[in-house]
């Protein structure tokens, strides 16, 4: 699951667009690396593509995060794969 903030107070309005079921913003998830707090991707306004090659970026909008689920014992799925023991039983049915 990703978990996004954004700030609705910087959209820039003229970017919104009618749709078949609403109002709609096109936004995008840049991934960030080393962030100092522990987001993994920014949020910004899509721009044409006009607009791009004219050096044009969008607006930063918010942040957001990868969660993990936790599992039933509190610890998040990652964690409980790697503390959990595997016993296999040998198939007797195998050639070798």
């Amino acid at each position: 699951m990703i978990t996004c903030k954004i700030d609705v107070t910087k959209i820039e309005k003229e970017r919104l667009f009618k749709g078949e079921k609403g109002t709609y913003l096109d936004i995008v998830l840049i991934e960030t690396t080393n962030n100092q707090y522990g987001d993994d991707y920014m949020i910004v306004q899509s721009v044409s593509k006009e607009e791009s090659a004219q050096g044009v970026r969008g607006k930063i909008l918010g942040n957001a995060r990868i969660v993990k689920p936790k599992s039933q014992t509190g610890q998040s799925a990652t964690q409980e794969l790697a503390t959990t023991k595997h016993n296999i039983e040998p198939d007797n049915d195998l050639p070798f």
